[in-house]
């Protein structure tokens, strides 16, 4: 009977989190989300980069 029951969504994904509720669609749609995420955290590390060289340059002068 608790299998009938909506499972709450999660509000977070949380990393070592229990996958086994989760419906394949459920793991491709995290994976998506994830991979958005990667692609973003990437660009960031890459505009922080360019800034500390900026920096680095002004300063070594």
């Amino acid at each position: 009977m608790d299998d009938d029951r909506p499972r709450p969504v999660p509000t977070a994904i949380q990393p070592g989190a229990d996958l086994t509720p989760l419906s394949v669609e459920e793991i491709e749609a995290r994976i998506a989300l994830l991979q958005a995420e990667i692609l973003r955290l990437e660009a960031a590390l890459v505009g922080k980069r360019a800034s500390r060289s900026a920096a680095d340059a002004v300063f070594k002068l």
